[in-house]
């Protein structure tokens, strides 16, 4: 295997940081970028006696220079309560992020990895998602900070790899979950937990039908680094997400077993443009990364569950 020193932006975050710790365990050397926004430094401490891991504060809205092989673009509030807290913010990450890091990895000729996001398909017509489909997304809603900042730094990844033969890799993210989740970020995998293991009222938005699916952080970040280390000539977009689809009330119902809580579902309105449905087409994953999730949804939550335990 050959070493190489690899850039994470976005490293203190729940998929960064354990993306550095993978890499880490890979024999890379690895940077970590972060600003502390969502991410959060106890999410890396375990990294920091390793003497192949820095630890660097930075935004990536403003330019970074450095010399690496690869960079891992992750930088990005990706929950809803956190992009929408200062929406402007949220857009200037994704479209000045992207703008940073392509520009850094043309210089040095780094291959660089885009963390896009099943949200660039908006409330989708079709069903299950395809990498095909362009999306069905409100420009100017609640939520258009992250889908739109996501849909434009696709656009410049392609921009820059058509224009200036940057190599690229796009990925897809569809809901992610697992231990290091921040317990208040208010994704429903960590509301539903944290409600239930403190003996409160299950929040459910709607009539509890829509569905989503959920993937396990190990599958996911093996997604990822197969995508990096693919043949130079794919470059994506690529879902990688788990296509087994639930419904908020049967998730609901399997974390109030594994927790054995007593709490009661309560349901208050749906917010405005959430997506009623969510299922990634995994077909090209499966082609040309054999890739494919291995963690069923009930083992996930239970390792997720005895993290949650440890922090609420």
């Amino acid at each position: 295997m050959i070493k190489k020193k690899i850039l994470v932006t976005g490293g203190a975050g729940f998929l960064g940081s354990q993306l550095c710790e993978k890499l880490l365990n890979q024999g890379h050397e690895v940077v970590c970028l972060d600003n502390y926004f969502t991410g959060q430094k106890q999410n890396v401490v375990n990294l920091l006696k390793n003497p192949y891991f820095e630890l660097i504060r930075h935004d990536v809205t403003m330019p970074f220079f450095i010399e690496v092989d690869e960079i891992y673009n992750l930088a990005c509030p990706a929950s809803p309560v956190h992009y929408q807290y200062n929406p402007i913010k949220t857009v200037k990450t994704s479209v000045m992020g992207a703008i940073n890091m392509l520009g850094l990895a043309k210089r040095i000729r780094a291959k660089v990895l885009q963390a896009s996001t099943s949200e660039v398909y908006g409330d989708p017509e079709i069903h299950p998602q395809t990498e095909s489909y362009w999306g069905h997304v409100n420009p100017i809603g609640l939520r258009s900070c992250y889908d739109e900042g996501k849909r434009v730094a696709e656009t410049l990844f392609m921009n820059y790899h058509q224009q200036n033969n940057v190599r690229i890799k796009l990925m897809r993210i569809f809901n992610t979950y697992g231990p290091k989740m921040h317990p208040h970020d208010g994704r429903v995998v960590s509301n539903f937990i944290v409600q239930a293991l403190n003996g409160e009222d299950i929040t459910i938005y709607g009539n509890g039908s829509q569905t989503r699916s959920f993937c396990y952080v190990d599958d996911l970040l093996e997604g990822m680094v197969r995508l990096m280390n693919s043949r130079e000539d794919f470059i994506g977009p690529v879902n990688i997400g788990n296509p087994g689809e639930f419904t908020m009330i049967e998730l609901a119902e399997l974390v109030l077993k594994l927790t054995d809580s007593h709490s009661k579902l309560v349901f208050m309105p749906l917010p405005s443009d959430d997506p009623l449905q969510r299922k990634p087409d995994i077909t090209l994953a499966k082609k040309e990364l054999g890739w494919e999730p291995t963690i069923p949804l009930e083992e996930g939550l239970k390792r997720t569950i005895a993290y949650f335990k440890t922090i609420v």
